[in-house]
């Protein structure tokens, strides 16, 4: 993800408390826009369509400690409920700044504040650059420790992918991987099939993932590469599930959307102070 030219990059002021919903617009069309509650990529139209490639539920209000379902939330500095934090952090719920936007890029930011380190005592500086051109979206999620001792933590961009009809979906790429199975309580398994296919709930963490998948649906095709994150999660709540999600369209929101989620949670990131770790998803419509 190279550098851009950027709107208020010279004093770094955010936006205005009224504006909160920030669209990028590249020149070639393709479209996105971010919420600044929880530094929310909400929507991703590549250049050429017309439909959202991201799903976001149309009964999902953000709101003080509420996290927007939908979209891409940040899953930040714990993933799940897989420590003392909140579950999935506090990055989700929290204001971010606007450091830059330039069309089709922007640049958020989230540092630490008395109520961070209320419940995790640590001096931080976490980065979300979002770019769009052509057919492809990319996210750049950073973090720095700014603070005088090593600190620990996970991570996850909870991408939600919008599809047709969840019944017709294959995610290829992940045969012989290693994952834990959360609906099955975190039994480890290895995953035996070319083409996984949803039937159910599907809550799996897949450990030391390959670079890049493929999602296949009928008429077309999406890329799913990362780097830097070193795990992928996959996740659909089913009917069941779905039917106890009340900011979840009903009833059947869970059909068209599956989560494909570039993750650092088997081995969390350790960094001592001044350290920086960086992740990358990247995801190309064919």
């Amino acid at each position: 993800m190279g550098k851009s030219s950027t709107r208020n990059s010279r004093s770094k002021t955010p936006l205005p408390a009224t504006e909160q919903i920030l669209p990028l617009v590249a020149a070639d069309g393709a479209r996105a826009s971010l919420h600044l509650h929880g530094g929310h990529l909400l929507s991703w139209v590549p250049a050429g369509e017309r439909e959202d490639r991201l799903y976001l539920s149309p009964i999902s209000k953000p709101a003080p400690g509420v996290a927007i379902r939908g979209g891409v939330p940040v899953i930040f500095p714990q993933f799940a409920g897989e420590g003392r934090l909140p579950k999935h952090g506090f990055a989700r719920t929290a204001r971010w700044s606007l450091i830059g936007s330039d069309r089709g890029s922007a640049l958020l930011r989230l540092s630490d504040t008395p109520e961070t380190r209320a419940i995790w005592p640590q001096a931080f500086q976490a980065d979300l650059r979002i770019e769009v051109a052509g057919r492809r979206l990319a996210m750049r999620f950073s973090v720095t420790n700014t603070g005088e001792q090593p600190c620990q933590f996970t991570a996850a961009l909870h991408s939600y992918l919008r599809v047709h009809d969840i019944a017709q979906v294959e995610l290829l790429g992940l045969q012989g991987v290693r994952y834990r199975d959360s609906a099955a309580g975190g039994v480890a398994r290895q995953e035996q099939a070319a083409s996984i296919r949803i039937a159910g709930e599907v809550d799996r963490i897949y450990l030391q993932a390959p670079p890049e998948l493929q999602l296949r649906e009928p008429g077309r095709r999406l890329r799913i590469a990362q780097t830097g994150f070193s795990d992928t999660v996959v996740w659909n709540p089913g009917p069941a599930k779905a039917a106890a999600l009340a900011d979840l369209e009903q009833p059947d929101g869970y059909r068209r959307m599956l989560c494909v989620e570039a993750a650092v949670i088997g081995e969390p990131v350790r960094l001592a102070p001044g350290a920086s770790w960086s992740g990358i998803q990247t995801l190309h419509a064919d």
